[in-house]
């Protein structure tokens, strides 16, 4: 699927629609997924709809058994062999800006 082409609520509801595709696949009830997670119905209901919140979210890929796969979606960028030079083992906190240009919103941030 091209994601580029959709507006962020259209990807919420596809992403919701695949959860709910996915907890069907695995016949578990709304109400049972719920009370393994420790959530609401309704919270299960809102994440199915693309409206829920990324701590709704954690607990039910765990109980549904894709809580691996996030890796797949969001994988760890590699550190190239100069960058790591360059930090000497120090763990980057900031993204710097352009010099010469404090506010480029061409620039795609990481």
């Amino acid at each position: 699927m091209k994601f580029e082409a959709l507006s962020d609520k259209e990807i919420a509801k596809t992403l919701g629609q695949r959860l709910k595709n996915l907890r069907l696949r695995k016949n578990i009830p709304q109400r049972s997924l719920a009370d393994a997670t420790l959530l609401s119905v309704n919270a299960i209901k809102s994440l199915e709809a693309g409206k829920g919140k990324l701590a709704t979210l954690i607990p039910v890929l765990r109980e549904l058994g894709v809580l691996g796969d996030l890796d797949n979606f969001i994988p760890e960028p590699p550190v190239s062999p100069m960058q790591l030079a360059k930090m000497r083992g120090k763990i980057r906190e900031r993204a710097s800006q352009s010099r010469g240009s404090p506010n480029n919103p061409s620039q795609k941030s990481p």
